[in-house]
C-alpha cells in the first residue's frame, strides 16, 4: 500500500501509468548506436566545450549550452537541445501516446513521463562524453544582450562535463565555500563558466529593461522517507546558475519563435494574455486603499508598484493578489503576445523530452526548412488541436502535481497539531484568513474558529 494516494490522485485524473504495447515495440526497435547516416545534414558542434546544468537528481538532460567570447567582442550562446523529433516521428506510435500525454507529471515521489525510459534517460539524454542528435539555436549576442544572428537547425555535440546547479553555483561565486575546489574539478568550462555568467547578466538586465514581470516566488520540496510519508517541507533555493540557464532557454525560445515570424511559417506558440480585468480592477483598488499608485496594467506600471510595495506590511498580501490577477499561459497557433515575458514572440523549443509543443516545434523546423504548399498547408490545420489538447493536458498535470503537494503538506503539518507557528496572512475572504507559513505550506483560519468579536468582511 506504499504511496497508494498518489497513485489514487494520477488514476482520477486519468493520468496513464503504463505506455502501450505498440509504443514499447517502436522502443525498442530504435537502436542504441548513432550511425554516419544519423549526422548526415547536421551541423557538428562535437568540438565546442559543451555542458548540461541540472539538479543533482535529474536523469532526463534534455539541454546542453555552449557559450564563448567572439573576437568582435560579441557573445556566442549555442542552447543544445536533444533532437527527440528524430526518434518520434509524426504519426507512429510513440507520436501518437506522446500526443495523448502531452506533458510529463511530476509528483513528489516520480515522474510520469511522456515518453519511455529508453528515450528520455538514455537515447535523448544528453548524457556526457556521449555522441547525441540535438536541435541547435546558437546565437550571436552584443552588450546590451540583444541578439544580432542566428543559426537554427540539426545538430550533433558531444557534452563535456555533465553540471550540476550547486557546483556551478559554487564556480561562480568567489566567496562561497568549495569555489576553488570545484573550478579545479572542471578545467575545460572555466572560461565559459565566467563568461556565461556575464551574459546572463546581460540578458537579464534587458528583459528587466523592457518590462519583464517577475514574482519572487518560493517553492517547497516535500521530502518523503522510504515509505513515501511526508517527512520535511524545505524551500527550493534559486541561485544564479538556475537562473542563468532559464535566461539561455528564454533567450532561444524567443529567437525560435522570432524565425518562424520572419518566414511567415505555421507554427505552435507560447501565449500569455494580459491580467484578467475586473481581478485587476479590484487589486487597483486595493492598492489605492493601501496607499500605493497602480495605475494601468502597463508593464512599466505594474513593475514600478512591485518595486514600491517591496519591504513593506503589505508587501506579501498584495503581491498574492497581484499573482491572482494574471492569465494562464496557453499554446496557439497564433502569435499574440507573452505579457509576463514582455516579450512579442515566443515559443517552447527546449524541453521535447518532457512537453509535446517543444516535440512539434522541433518538427516543424526540419519539415518547413525547404516548405511546400502543401507541408505549409498541412501544418496549419494541424497545429490549432495540438495547441488546444497540450493545454488541456497541461492544466491536467499542474491540477494533479498541486493536489498531490498539498495532501502531502498535510500529511506532514498533521504531525505539529496543536504546535504554534508564525505565519503572514496572504488574503482575507467572508469566510477566514488563509495564512502562509516560513516554509511555504497555506492554511485557512477558519471565521468559525477565531474566538471573541463578531466580524464583518470588509
Amino acid at each position: 500500500c506504499i504511496l497508494i494516494d498518489i497513485l489514487e490522485v494520477l488514476c482520477a485524473m486519468k493520468i496513464p501509468q503504463e505506455f502501450t504495447a505498440e509504443t514499447m515495440a517502436q522502443t525498442e526497435a530504435i537502436p542504441e548506436e548513432l550511425t554516419e547516416e544519423d549526422f548526415a545534414g547536421r551541423d557538428d558542434y562535437r568540438s565546442e566545450i559543451t555542458y548540461t546544468i541540472d539538479g543533482e537528481d535529474s536523469k532526463d538532460l534534455d539541454d546542453a549550452i555552449h557559450v564563448k567570447k567572439l573576437e568582435n567582442g560579441n557573445y556566442e550562446l549555442g542552447v543544445h537541445i536533444a533532437d527527440v523529433s528524430h526518434y518520434v516521428t509524426d504519426g507512429s506510435p510513440l507520436d501518437e501516446e506522446a500526443f495523448a500525454r502531452a506533458t510529463s507529471v511530476y509528483v513528489t515521489d516520480r515522474v510520469v513521463p511522456m515518453l519511455p525510459v529508453k528515450l528520455s534517460n538514455n537515447l535523448c539524454s544528453l548524457n556526457e562524453a556521449q555522441e547525441r542528435l540535438t536541435m541547435s539555436c546558437v546565437m550571436e549576442i552584443n552588450n546590451a544582450g540583444k541578439i544580432i544572428n542566428y543559426k537554427i537547425g540539426p545538430s550533433v555535440i558531444k557534452t563535456t562535463y555533465r553540471m550540476t546547479y550547486s557546483t556551478v553555483n559554487k564556480m561562480l561565486n568567489k566567496g562561497q565555500e568549495g569555489h576553488r575546489e570545484s573550478l579545479e574539478q572542471f578545467p575545460k568550462i572555466v572560461d565559459s563558466v565566467a563568461i556565461a555568467g556575464e551574459l546572463h547578466a546581460l540578458l537579464e538586465e534587458m528583459r528587466h529593461q523592457r518590462g519583464m514581470i517577475e514574482f519572487d516566488e518560493s517553492e517547497a520540496k516535500v521530502i518523503l522517507d522510504e515509505k513515501g510519508h511526508a517527512i520535511d517541507v524545505v524551500k527550493r533555493e534559486r541561485g544564479t546558475a538556475e537562473r542563468m540557464i532559464e535566461s539561455f532557454m528564454l533567450a532561444a525560445n524567443e529567437t525560435v519563435a522570432l524565425d518562424f515570424q520572419k518566414k511567415k511559417l505555421p507554427s505552435l506558440y507560447r501565449v500569455h494574455d494580459k491580467p484578467k480585468e475586473k481581478a485587476f480592477a479590484k487589486l487597483m483598488e486595493k492598492a489605492a486603499d493601501a496607499g500605493f499608485s497602480l495605475s494601468s496594467n502597463s508593464h512599466e506600471a505594474v513593475n514600478y508598484f512591485a518595486e514600491e510595495i517591496k519591504g513593506t506590511a503589505f508587501e506579501k498580501t498584495l503581491t498574492y493578489q497581484l499573482r491572482h490577477t494574471m492569465s494562464t499561459a496557453l499554446y496557439s497557433e497564433k502569435n499574440t503576445q507573452h505579457y509576463g515575458l514582455a516579450a512579442t514572440d515566443y515559443t517552447h523549443f527546449t524541453s521535447p523530452i518532457r512537453r509535446y509543443p517543444d516535440l512539434i516545434v522541433h518538427r516543424l523546423i526540419r519539415e518547413l526548412a525547404q516548405p511546400s504548399p502543401k507541408t505549409i498547408e498541412y501544418w496549419a490545420e494541424k497545429i490549432p488541436e495540438i495547441a488546444q489538447q497540450s493545454s488541456n493536458r497541461e492544466r491536467r498535470a499542474v491540477d494533479a502535481e498541486r493536489e498531490v503537494e498539498k495532501m502531502k503538506k498535510a500529511e506532514f503539518m498533521e504531525k505539529h497539531v496543536g504546535e504554534q507557528f508564525e505565519g503572514v496572512i496572504a488574503s482575507v475572504t467572508r469566510f477566514g484568513m488563509f495564512i502562509e507559513l516560513e516554509n511555504t505550506i497555506e492554511g485557512l483560519v477558519h471565521i468559525s474558529t477565531i474566538k471573541g468579536e463578531y466580524m464583518n468582511f470588509h
